[in-house]
């Protein structure tokens, strides 16, 4: 099930971040200042992959961008998201029931030594559920600029190949 739903969530994500055209990611759904533009809310998805990820292995965060808070072209979000997806992928593949439930000790923060332990999974699921939760905002961003997101594409396409058409 957790393979599945990440099979379907990284989908949309990359196919987000890559149909989106360029002028649009500087959109912004709102007037006040804690709303993101597209490309910070890419960016954001994008670093919370890495870290999420990176509790999973127990290790430190491997990402040195900060795509939400660095303004970022389309390519390099699209890179980013790319990057990200790569790096969270090879955990969700090799998945298994008793992998799933290996504790993870994250490292040693500064100051600190090593946290709880916790299931592998946990940090992968609150993962999913993250990325499904910001996706939700990216489907905004995209019915405001008047384009079919990733997720409704595919389902329409879905949906015409069972009727034959």
């Amino acid at each position: 099930f957790v393979k599945g739903q990440w099979g379907q969530i990284s989908r949309n994500l990359i196919g987000s971040a890559e149909q989106m055209p360029d002028a649009n990611f500087s959109m912004k759904l709102g007037t006040t200042p804690e709303v993101r533009t597209y490309g910070s809310l890419v960016g954001h998805v994008i670093n919370a992959n890495f870290i999420f990820c990176a509790r999973a292995k127990g290790e430190a965060n491997p990402n040195t961008t900060d795509y939400e808070k660095t303004p970022q072209t389309k390519d390099q979000l699209v890179k980013g998201m790319h990057a990200a997806i790569d790096y969270c992928g090879p955990m969700y593949d090799s998945l298994t029931d008793s992998s799933g439930m290996m504790m993870v000790t994250p490292p040693a923060a500064a100051g600190r030594g090593p946290g709880r332990p916790y299931p592998f999974i946990q940090p992968l699921v609150q993962n999913i559920i993250h990325n499904n939760e910001e996706y939700g905002n990216i489907v905004g961003y995209f019915r405001a600029a008047n384009l079919v997101p990733p997720s409704t594409a595919a389902a329409a396409a879905a949906g015409a190949g069972r009727r034959g058409n």
